[in-house]
């Protein structure tokens, strides 16, 4: 099974540029389909590592412009992808000055590899100019549906069985997920972790010790859906907490993996401190339970990202936990507030207590136990208030 497949940024991106003169900063993985995408929506494409792209761009935006033919009249609005522009010295001043030159006549996306939003920083000379959008692998929602809708949760949707084993197996990364082949997600997972190592890594971050930093991403790839505890990391590495902290920050910016912190707001002895990691790719987490909890994590933060990147506010995802070590997997956030929590099961098992406790602490309006192998069930898993277990299947598709 090979061939592109639509991508509910397709539809995301399209509805930016026919609707804001913002330019698009399209950021994600590596091999998320990034340059996929925008290609389709753009009549004009430039990479700043071809000679050729390089050339017209350095010689100025007038020099682009009759490149683009924006100097003719009668030409219709276009849309300009920039590939890569991000690895130039100039990148920022020359979008800002092709932005506010030409923001009638064009509409600008622009993407990267890795992570573009790495260079936001406070006081950005592109500041207005700009909005961000991140872009994740396939999940639950998105083959079921490649549009966004209108509200942040649909209706349940259920999935073939074939594409959903696939999903848990491959991953939801293009390439392995369509061609849904081991070995050749064998080799296709080993080639991006050889990229992030020898290529981000090194062209991104300042960090020298690349060597050892794939040390700590070794050990970190054990731990997906564990609390890091940086000493020890430190002591396994025999480096500094500073460095481990570093460094882990670092593979967060380059979307090998994410954290996410204890809620602690009206928790009564909350834990405060120590954040969960969770590898963006849970294909490649060996442990089933670590992997049916990353399986959930990575789709939890794909809706987060996504809810507030179409602007219908600000979201966030986290765990709870306090000394009494209750514990409940997730909990998002909608704008300052608790929404629903979510404790991670690969089967069928009893509800967790710790559900009722946090969704009374928290003031939370859904409580889930999503099971992963649990069968697609088309109920609607936000009618109820109550803790209840859910398919992950089921609760998954009703979200971005």
């Amino acid at each position: 099974m090979t061939g592109k497949r639509r991508r509910i940024y397709d539809a995301v991106l399209a509805g930016h540029v026919a609707r804001y003169r913002q330019m698009a900063f399209v950021t994600g993985p590596r091999q998320v389909g990034k340059t996929t995408t925008c290609r389709t929506l753009g009549t004009a494409y430039l990479n700043w590592e071809s000679p050729g792209d390089r050339k017209v761009i350095n010689a100025g935006h007038d020099a682009l412009a009759g490149r683009l033919g924006l100097d003719r009249i009668g030409r219709g609005r276009i849309v300009a992808v920039f590939d890569e522009l991000h690895k130039w010295g100039k990148w920022k001043h020359f979008l800002k000055g092709f932005f506010d030159a030409f923001e009638d006549r064009a509409r600008i996306v622009v993407t990267g590899s890795s992570r573009l939003d790495v260079y936001r920083r406070g006081g950005d000379s592109l500041m207005g100019r700009y909005f961000l959008f991140r872009m994740h692998p396939f999940s639950v929602a998105e083959i079921a549906r490649q549009s966004p809708g209108r509200g942040e949760i649909r209706p349940p949707a259920n999935i073939p069985d074939a594409e959903y084993r696939a999903l848990l197996e491959h991953g939801g990364y293009p390439e392995p997920f369509i061609r849904r082949n081991r070995g050749f997600s064998l080799r296709w997972h080993r080639m991006r972790m050889h990229q992030l190592f020898r290529d981000d890594l090194r062209d991104l971050t300042r960090i020298q010790e690349l060597g050892q930093v794939e040390a700590l991403a070794g050990l970190l790839g054990d731990r997906s859906g564990s609390r890091l505890v940086f000493g020890n990391l430190a002591a396994g590495l025999s480096v500094s907490i500073h460095s481990v902290k570093r460094w882990v920050d670092a593979l967060a910016g380059l979307h090998h993996g994410f954290l996410i912190r204890p809620w602690h707001k009206r928790v009564t002895r909350s834990l405060v401190k120590e954040p969960k990691w969770y590898l963006r790719d849970w294909a490649g987490v060996r442990d089933p339970g670590a992997r049916a909890e990353t399986f959930i994590a990575c789709h939890l933060l794909k809706a987060v990202e996504g809810w507030t990147d179409l602007g219908l506010g600000e979201y966030g995802l986290y765990y709870l936990r306090d000394k009494q070590q209750r514990e409940v997997d997730f909990l998002v956030v909608r704008d300052g507030k608790p929404w629903f929590m979510v404790e991670a099961k690969k089967g069928d098992a009893d509800l967790n207590p710790s559900l009722g406790y946090f969704k009374e602490m928290t003031g939370a309006t859904h409580a889930f136990q999503a099971a992963v192998e649990a069968p697609y069930v088309g109920a609607d898993c936000f009618a109820r208030k109550d803790p209840v277990r859910v398919p992950a299947r089921t609760l998954l598709s009703q979200l971005f």
